[in-house]
């Protein structure tokens, strides 16, 4: 059944307007302008110009932040895995810039605001992927009854802790980004200001099911978080099937949009733009809806559910999540300078954050403060992190190291 999906091609009718429009230079009616830009402060430095127009700048000033670099050490799927040729965090936000821009170029959208969005959407992700995730709000919760979610602490990294005065439309797209909640249509949303972003961001950290309502308020916004699903649905199919997690993508079933990576990205595509061209919203047909909804529950029944881990590393995780919690906010309740928090995570936070002093961040919840440094952590420091804490107490939790095979 799966094996004989065509690729699909653009409609005729279609396609021809989109070629008038370039020859034309008209953009979708519906595409953000740069003139649109909301900061939150009115900085002279940070006006555009032709040279750098607002949402490039967004996009350069989320390249330059600290915590994209840690993008590289954080999982996507596969945890406790040495292999230079799976898919890190770092490289799926650019598999999704490029999925969303292509989207975005067909329907006339803004490919900066695109760019911007997909590569800070997971600038707030924990180490270990979703499983860390998880973890970590289960402490936060169980000790505040607040919830951590890596789309909404995205928005604190970008707005607060850095305090780069990133544009309220990247910003709105990085909140509402969630791919997890798939929708067949995605009208824009309402957030228009930053008191209303404010109230969503703070709504979502009370009550993690107000994730399920966001909704971007622009077109951009809307082709990202679709592009997440895209992006993510056959690549880690791909990484799967390079480590012997499944045995063949034959295992999987569709109707209509593949199997394999580049038939999913071709025909969602297609699917979308045929079904959103014009438009103010972002949707896909029926058959795309059905199919990725098929296709999500597939890769979490024989791929995500294991979260790339061997035997019992994620309950053992859980609890290593858990206790470096415990010791790191008993470290900064008694006030232990020579606690890794204090030496590592606000020495350089201080440093590299512009704007943010000591004092002024340390009379910020102190739950907020160590969830703020576990959530920056790449894999590999997390683990140096509890090797210091506590000698020899995961020394059970082995990787899959690069010479296991020879």
């Amino acid at each position: 059944m799966s094996r004989n999906i065509p690729y699909l091609t653009l409609d005729p009718a279609i396609e021809k307007a989109i070629r008038a429009d370039r020859a034309a230079g008209r953009a979708s009616a519906y595409r953000t302008p740069d003139e649109a830009a909301i900061r939150r402060e009115p900085n002279p430095h940070d006006e555009a110009t032709l040279a750098r127009p607002a949402f490039a700048r967004d996009i350069e000033k989320i390249l330059n932040v600290p915590a994209y670099n840690r993008y590289a050490g954080k999982t996507q799927v596969f945890s406790f895995v040495e292999d230079d040729d799976i898919c890190r965090r770092g490289l799926h936000v650019q598999l999704v810039g490029r999925v969303a821009r292509g989207i975005g170029e067909l329907l006339g959208l803004n490919g900066n605001l695109i760019e911007a969005i997909a590569l800070g959407h997971d600038v707030g992700h924990t180490p270990f992927g979703h499983a860390g995730e998880r973890y970590l709000s289960k402490a936060l919760h169980s000790r505040t009854g607040r919830y951590f979610n890596h789309n909404v602490h995205s928005v604190r990294v970008l707005d607060k802790l850095y305090r780069r005065n990133i544009s309220l439309q990247t910003l709105d797209g990085v909140l509402c980004h969630n791919g997890e909640f798939a929708c067949q249509t995605l009208n824009l949303g309402s957030i228009s200001d930053f008191d209303a972003l404010d109230s969503a961001v703070e709504a979502c950290c009370q009550d993690e099911s107000n994730i399920a309502s966001l909704r971007p308020s622009t077109l951009e916004g809307c082709v990202v978080r679709v592009s997440d699903m895209i992006a993510y649905l056959g690549k880690d199919r791909q990484d799967a099937l390079d480590r012997g997690v499944i045995d063949s993508l034959d295992i999987f079933e569709s109707d209509y949009i593949g199997v394999a990576n580049a038939q999913i990205i071709n025909n969602l595509t297609v699917d979308i733009v045929n079904h959103s061209y014009g438009t103010d919203r972002i949707s896909m047909s029926a058959e795309a809806f059905a199919d990725i909804k098929r296709a999500k529950r597939q890769n979490y029944e024989l791929i995500y559910d294991r979260e790339g881990m061997t035997e019992d590393a994620g309950n053992r995780l859980e609890e290593m999540f858990d206790r470096l919690y415990e010791r790191l906010f008993a470290d900064l309740q008694s006030g232990d300078e020579s606690s890794p928090l204090f030496r590592h995570h606000l020495a350089k936070l201080c440093a590299m954050s512009r704007s943010i002093t000591a004092e002024t961040y340390l009379a910020e919840d102190p739950h907020q403060v160590v969830v703020d440094y576990i959530s920056s952590m790449t894999d590999n420091y997390f683990m140096a992190l509890y090797e210091h804490l506590f000698p020899g107490e995961a020394a059970d939790i082995t990787s899959h190291s690069y010479c296991a095979d020879l």
